[in-house]
């Protein structure tokens, strides 16, 4: 595996973290420490998403710069808000944009200095 390898991993992992987010996000809206909420098959998916993502992260790190990988992390925050509107209808705000764009700016400048 190589570092480009590794960063495809990254990118995938962060894409089932945020569908991971979205789902626990729509638990937390009735949300109350009971045995129910943890038979919630939102709960229990969402949960299994994000082991799941943090799982493919280590071979990641492992073929690759931690310096150069990490930082594609921050993809995930681009996925949370484009599911957010596709699966929570919440708004996309010009700033919103804005940062989406900015973390693409600083991922492609990561990527250029691999």
């Amino acid at each position: 595996m190589n570092q480009s390898t590794a960063i495809l991993i990254i990118l995938f992992a962060c894409v089932i973290s945020a569908f991971g987010a979205i789902l626990l996000k729509k638990v937390s809206k009735h949300f109350k420490i009971s045995l129910n909420t943890i038979k919630n098959k939102h709960l229990i998916i969402g949960i299994i998403l994000y082991g799941f993502s943090t799982i493919l992260f280590i071979p990641a790190l492992k073929h690759g710069q931690l310096s150069v990988i990490y930082p594609f992390v921050a993809t995930v925050y681009i996925w949370v808000t484009l599911f957010s509107k596709r699966f929570l209808k919440e708004e996309i705000t010009f700033y919103k944009w804005l940062g989406i764009f900015l973390i693409i700016i600083g991922v492609i400048f990561i990527g250029i200095g691999a």
